[in-house]
Formats: C-alpha cells, sequence, structure tokens
C-alpha cells in the first residue's frame, strides 16, 4: 500500500473542502435567486453566498500549497470565516498542512 503522508491528506481535505464551499456558495445563490420572488427574500443571504463562493476558490487554489507555512494559515482563516462542512474541511487540511510542515 502506497504512504499516504499528512501533506496528501491535507491537500485532499482542503480541495473537497473548497469544493463543497463553492457549490453550497452556488446553490445559496441559486436558492436566493427563487426567494427573491416572493417578499420574504433578502439581500443578506446572497452576500454570505458570494463570500463562501470566494473563500472556496482561494481554498482551492491554495490546496496544492496546504504544506507551506503562509498557506496553512491561510486555509485555517478561511476554514473559520467559511463555515459548514467545507469550511470544516478546509480548516482540518489546514491544521494537517501545518503540522506536515512541522513533522
Amino acid at each position: 500500500m502506497a504512504s499516504f503522508g499528512l501533506g496528501r491528506a491535507a491537500y485532499i481535505l482542503a480541495l473537497v473542502g473548497g469544493i463543497l464551499m463553492v457549490v453550497l456558495g452556488v446553490l445559496g445563490l441559486v436558492g436566493m435567486a427563487i426567494m427573491s420572488f416572493s417578499p420574504m427574500g433578502g439581500f443578506l443571504g446572497g452576500m454570505g453566498s458570494l463570500i463562501g463562493i470566494i473563500l472556496g476558490i482561494v481554498a482551492i487554489i491554495g490546496a496544492r500549497r496546504a504544506t507551506d507555512l503562509l498557506w496553512a494559515i491561510i486555509l485555517i482563516v478561511i476554514g473559520l470565516i467559511g463555515g459548514g462542512i467545507g469550511g470544516l474541511l478546509v480548516l482540518i487540511g489546514g491544521i494537517l498542512g501545518l503540522v506536515a510542515r512541522f513533522v
């Protein structure tokens, strides 16, 4: 069985988390667009979805360099701000990248 290091796990977790953040953000925008036809639709829900999409794209870009010190810290911050299951995966990926850097 091939070795599966912490750096590789950090990359996969950050990548999957970033993809989830983007997909859930797009679904939130679609849901907000549908809800905008009703009187209860709001603008603030769309802003959260846009932030999730932007943070997800940055997480996808930074996932390849998850073992670099700066990108590991950036991924941890993205995971904290992003929230949800995607943000949690990015956060864990950033922590694993940080650990892999010093182990």
